[in-house]
């Protein structure tokens, strides 16, 4: 009987912790489909003339997914995680190279509000974001987590708890505190 595709999710991500290499290359076709539904929802709080695809943002991280030697998959939860954080560097990545070109290589502190935390329609405020989300991670790597997987993986309450091992409780504290915190840094960082 063949498992579910969560179980077979899982059992491709032991075997790909083990060096099994085709492990890697058979969750693909397993996990298209959500990459590209996670890719198209980054990409629909982008600007409108945003040159990326959906397609593209998936190969784009599936590279440099498969350049990753030294994780050690838990389950499907950590794997969407991981993929989430990768697609947000690469959207980082592209806001900068925009603002590099449009204004030189400063970026623009700019207020951070719930629309912006959830859209993220313009690249300054996605680059406020990513370097207000780093120094979270240096106060509170947990917290941070939290506020990566909600925004940028779209993962649940339960599923932020599952992949972290916490208890859903947890999770909404540190999600409630955690997003206050970037709102307030955010808040400091550009006053006006």
């Amino acid at each position: 009987m063949d498992p579910n595709p969560s179980q077979r999710i899982n059992k491709l991500l032991v075997r790909w912790n083990e060096g099994d290499l085709e492990a890697r290359d058979s969750l693909v076709p397993l996990v298209y489909d959500e990459l590209r539904r996670l890719a198209a929802s980054y990409l629909r709080r982008e600007r409108t003339d945003h040159t990326l695809q959906p397609t593209a943002l998936v190969h784009e991280a599936y590279l440099r997914l498969a350049d990753q030697r030294h994780v050690r998959w838990q389950d499907r939860h950590h794997f969407f995680g991981v993929v989430a954080q990768l697609m947000r560097r690469i959207l980082v990545d592209s806001a900068r190279r925009r603002l590099g070109a449009k204004r030189g290589s400063g970026v623009p502190n700019v207020p951070l509000t719930e629309a912006i935390a959830m859209s993220q329609q313009r690249p300054a405020d996605l680059l406020a974001l990513d370097e207000t989300l780093k120094r979270l991670s240096e106060l509170d790597h947990r917290q941070s987590r939290v506020i990566d997987l909600r925004i940028f993986g779209g993962l649940s309450i339960d599923e932020i708890a599952q992949a972290l091992e916490i208890s859903p409780a947890t999770v909404k504290r540190e999600w409630t505190m955690g997003k206050g915190w970037l709102l307030r840094e955010m808040k400091k960082a550009n006053p006006s």
